[in-house]
């Protein structure tokens, strides 16, 4: 019986710091390591943190403001020092690490979901295929070619991100090529409970048709940092509040233990593969259904 030890990360960024939050990330793998967890997803854009002015300002505000160049500042180019710090805990800790970063390539930043294998080999960088609606004014559009699953030193990995999800022939893509566990990341902290709600359909739905786990993780803004995004966008509190849902869902669309909907905190299960077999006994989306 083939078993892995699997995490859900809630993690606050360190807001405003590509270096703070690394330094985050990095104590985080290593308490990952010492607990036996062998595979880990971190939120979508977690590094230096989610671009939220965007979902409160306009267009013509983002244009004028300096939001926009505070976060090219604090992104991350692939390679640098800041993956080549997460790929060291990985190394150190022997997790497989799946993580979303603010990739800024040029003069462009990209949603990009980073995937560490035990040894620290960056094994996947795939950019998210089309910015969500507001998210255009920031990221620009990735490809098709990371819509694909990479083997691991503990599985078969497929990464999307946020309202990739909703896409069904992204999420066909991942079935296709096999992927055994599916790392599902979202901003979190925003838009209420609804937007969580619909974050649990989305991975739920997902595991059924893909027959595969899925261990999906989003962000939390504490109360400070929610005052300090307010206090530069002028926004209102209830954009940035809520829509947390970090969770690990079996094959048959079932909940593996309490998801997190606020705070920070990690969430571990042990991930039975036969599992897997059972599923895709009743139903294998790519094979015999």
């Amino acid at each position: 019986m083939r078993v892995v030890k699997a995490a859900a990360v809630q993690v606050s960024p360190v807001l405003y710091s590509r270096e703070g939050t690394v330094d985050k990330v990095v104590r985080k793998i290593h308490e990952l390591g010492q607990q036996g967890v062998q595979f880990a997803t971190f939120p979508e854009t977690v590094v230096p943190y989610y671009p939220y002015f965007s979902i409160v300002q306009s267009g013509y505000q983002i244009l004028r403001g300096g939001e926009v160049l505070k976060l090219l500042d604090q992104s991350v180019t692939v390679p640098s020092p800041a993956t080549n710090a997460i790929s060291e805990a990985c190394r150190q800790a022997g997790v497989v690490v799946s993580i979303g970063v603010n990739e800024r390539d040029g003069g462009t930043l990209y949603n990009t979901q980073l995937l560490f294998d035990a040894d620290g080999t960056l094994i996947q960088r795939r950019r998210k295929i089309t910015p969500t609606h507001y998210e255009r004014m920031i990221w620009g559009q990735g490809d098709g070619s990371g819509l694909r699953a990479v083997d691991s030193a503990v599985a078969r990995i497929g990464q999307l991100a946020c309202f990739e999800h909703y896409n069904p022939l992204a999420r066909y893509a991942m079935m296709a090529d096999g992927e055994q566990i599916h790392s599902a990341m979202y901003p979190g902290s925003m838009f209420g409970d609804a937007f969580a709600q619909k974050v649990e359909i989305n991975v739920k739905q997902h595991a059924m048709e893909s027959g595969c786990f899925v261990i999906c993780a989003t962000a939390w803004l504490n109360a400070d940092q929610q005052a300090q995004i307010m206090k530069d966008t002028g926004c209102e509190i209830g954009p940035i509040s809520g829509g947390c849902f970090t969770a690990i869902v079996a094959p048959d669309g079932m909940l593996l233990g309490d998801p997190i909907r606020s705070g920070e905190g990690v969430l571990i299960a042990d991930l039975d593969f036969t599992l897997i077999d059972k599923r895709k006994h009743v139903m294998d989306s790519r094979g015999h259904y």
